[in-house]
């Protein structure tokens, strides 16, 4: 069982950056791909950003390439993700994902997740 923690979610002005981070319990946080999804009210959700065990590959959704960063402390247990230039439809709550195999494949493990808004 992996348990997932966000945080670092808030308030923050458009053109402004956030970094979320993801801690993760129990030891085999190593072996696991990990992501970012976000869902905002009323939409359903969506995925965000990926990186494998190793963190030698990430994945984006186009709508965040070029301005959000994934990345992973292996000896922390902690997965980031970096946000800048944000945009009101950036706003959402965002979840941390954790996947036994490809995070394409399925979610094995999610956060509670951590709300973003941004302000125009």
């Amino acid at each position: 069982q992996v348990q997932l923690v966000e945080s670092g979610g808030g308030l923050v002005q458009a053109g402004g950056s956030l970094r979320l981070s993801c801690a993760a319990s129990g030891r085999t946080f190593s072996r696991n791909d990990m992501g970012w999804f976000r869902q905002a009210p009323g939409k359903e959700r969506e995925f965000v950003a990926a990186i494998s065990r190793s963190g030698d590959r990430t994945y984006y959704a186009g709508s965040v390439k070029g301005r959000f960063t994934i990345s992973r402390d292996n000896v922390k247990n902690t997965v980031y993700l970096q946000m800048n230039s944000l945009t009101p439809a950036d706003a959402a709550v965002y979840y941390c994902a954790a996947a036994r195999g490809p995070l394409s494949g399925g979610v094995d493990f999610w956060g509670q997740g951590t709300p973003v808004t941004v302000s125009s």
